[in-house]
């Protein structure tokens, strides 16, 4: 049954031009070593380390920053202690108003006092700003410098100004080392985030510059982070890399199976290029008339204060 599955996960008619086989790859010239799928399997351990040195990380080179940029963890409100609320918060943190009710009665309390009672419970787990400063400065340390990496060492490389030599005797191309380390270090980034991904607030480079309260920093950034998304995303990946793959490999070694299935799946994120950039056009707009970068749609609610809610009702109550 194993041998099954793995001969039908690595099918040659899916993914290799007509008659090549993996045993062609083996078979590669004196001092040329062809990529295997082998050779990513070090990015699963490696995993591990980024992971275990962003701890490092956030710790000592994060928290540091954030204390000089003043940006403090903050005192957050505590609730009650209640066992019976604690329980139902555990199954259910925003219930609706028929068990907000059934709770008011089984406690004797005032339904507003059940509903601030969850809202301050809500509000005591969501991350703080220097949390959130903390892994902000993680990603972009990270993304900074392996961008630094890959331009140093490929901007050099042919194909990157002819992308018809990417598909040259394709796909028996030498392994270069280079390349290699580009793509196990972003893998294993990747895969360290599978150990975090149920307690990261993802957030971009920008926010670094809204939680230290630099706004101009922070609206400069965003024009450049605009400029950026519209060039790389919506320019240079369907006119340079999508025509590359779509055309010139069709010209050149012709299509196989998975040809149809790795241009349908960049055509699909093309068309969710053109989705997010429509929402960064909408932020735009809405900065043009406020002055500065509004709240990003993307983003999720902030915490909002008892104090911030009790006012707003008091206003409307007058």
């Amino acid at each position: 049954m194993a041998s099954y599955v793995s001969a039908w996960i690595w099918s040659e008619r899916f993914w290799l031009p007509e008659n090549v086989t993996w045993a062609d790859l083996e078979r590669s010239p004196p001092g040329v070593e062809y990529p295997h799928a082998r050779h990513l399997t070090c990015a699963l351990p490696l995993a591990v380390v980024v992971f275990l040195f962003r701890l490092l990380f956030e710790r000592l080179v994060a928290k540091p920053c954030a204390n000089i940029l003043h940006i403090q963890t903050g005192v957050r409100r505590q609730v009650q202690p209640n066992a019976l609320l604690e329980k139902f918060y555990q199954s259910k943190t925003s219930p609706d108003h028929k068990h907000l009710e059934g709770l008011s009665k089984q406690l004797d309390w005032d339904l507003r006092k059940v509903q601030r009672w969850f809202r301050v419970r809500r509000d005591q787990d969501r991350p703080t700003t220097e949390t959130k400063f903390c892994e902000s400065l993680w990603r972009f340390t990270f993304y900074s410098g392996i961008f630094i990496y890959a331009v140093y060492n490929m901007w050099h490389s042919p194909w990157i100004w002819d992308t018809r030599q990417c598909w040259y005797n394709y796909p028996f191309q030498p392994m270069i080392q280079c390349q290699y380390y580009y793509y196990v270090a972003e893998l294993a980034f990747y895969w360290s985030l599978m150990f975090s991904q149920f307690t990261d607030i993802q957030r971009k480079a920008a926010k670094l510059a809204n939680y230290a309260k630099y706004q101009k920093l922070c609206d400069a950034q965003f024009v450049l982070f605009t400029l950026v998304f519209f060039i790389t995303r919506l320019i240079i990946f369907p006119f340079w890399i999508i025509r590359s793959v779509l055309f010139e490999s069709w010209e050149i070694i012709g299509p196989y199976q998975a040809w149809w299935v790795l241009n349908g799946l960049l055509l699909v994120l093309q068309v969710l290029h053109v989705f997010w950039f429509y929402l960064i056009t909408c932020i735009a707009v809405k900065s043009i008339f406020k002055g500065k970068v509004s709240k990003d749609d993307r983003s999720d609610i902030e915490s909002t204060t008892d104090e911030e809610i009790n006012s707003n009702s008091s206003k409307k109550c007058k």
